[in-house]
């Protein structure tokens, strides 16, 4: 309202002093006034609904785990209950199972999005790219072996320096090892016979603003398609049955958080290669945020 009035103050002066006021003119500095309060008010709004969502979200979660722990409890209660025949018995405790199934992912559903919606505060300090992976290998190992898959990973020449929060840098690689296995182990075409493997390789390559360091997730899995290719950053969009949809486009927002980029190259039946690039460390912060 503010910017209408100060449009319609400024050519009412104008017409005082005897500048000629064109009517059209008028029309056109109304309409973008009103325009850019309209744009104002919808970005009021839409932050006003962010935080009631964020709000909500958290007052269900706790319900949530209320829920799944009295479940819990109903299921060894129903185990000991004396005198009631097996059959029912063993229908009740499938049904217990499934709330507390259900509860579950509606309490990992709401963990992720709070994830996602919520602010990021790196901590980043001067890493080695090459360490801070070789690490999150060796925690990831057991869980490739344990779906029979053949891990390796091809590391660059190091030391390869980055300004990173290695927490939240892991997570993000983490959920790209968590998407591969299960590409291999669950999604359509996983039970083909090729050999599964995991590979995460660092190299160093060449960009429009220089050079920078690349974090290759790649899997031997049936791939992806380019049409979901092209929308598997969009939030809550998925192809798996349990999934929030949440996972990549957290990743691809502490990548963007680095100052880095994420991208996908894949094709139908072919594997799967998520390509993370991030800034070389600079004693100039500039340089690496």
């Amino acid at each position: 309202m503010a910017v209408l009035q100060g449009v319609l103050i400024g050519l009412a002066i104008g017409t005082v002093i005897g500048v000629p006021v064109v009517w059209f003119e008028l029309k056109r500095q109304i309409k973008r006034a009103r325009a850019a309060e309209r744009r104002a008010r919808n970005a009021e709004r839409l932050a006003e609904i962010g935080a009631m969502t964020a709000g909500l979200a958290h007052e269900i979660k706790n319900p949530l785990s209320t829920i799944g722990l009295n479940a819990e409890l109903l299921s060894e209660a129903i185990a000991d209950l004396p005198g009631l025949d097996e059959d029912d018995r063993s229908s009740m405790r499938r049904r217990v199972g499934v709330l507390q199934r259900e509860a579950e992912r509606l309490r990992d559903t709401l963990g992720d999005f709070l994830r996602f919606a919520g602010e990021i505060r790196l901590v980043r300090e001067r890493h080695d790219l090459n360490e801070v992976v070789d690490e999150l290998i060796d925690f990831f190992l057991p869980q490739a072996q344990h779906h029979n898959i053949r891990m390796r990973a091809e590391l660059g020449r190091g030391p390869m320096e980055a300004s990173l929060d290695a927490s939240h840098f892991k997570q993000a690689l983490l959920n790209l090892l968590l998407n591969a296995v299960q590409a291999m182990t669950e999604g359509p075409g996983a039970e083909s016979t090729r050999a599964k493997e995991l590979i995460v390789r660092t190299t160093e390559v060449e960009t429009d603003v220089g050079s920078q360091w690349a974090v290759h997730v790649i899997d031997t899995g049936p791939g992806i398609s380019s049409g979901v290719a092209e929308r598997i950053f969009t939030p809550y969009f998925t192809t798996k049955g349990g999934g929030s949809g949440l996972g990549l486009p957290t990743t691809k927002r502490l990548i963007e958080e680095h100052g880095g980029t994420i991208d996908v190259v894949s094709h139908d039946g072919q594997g799967t290669d998520f390509v993370v690039v991030i800034p070389k460390f600079s004693a100039n912060p500039d340089q690496t945020a």
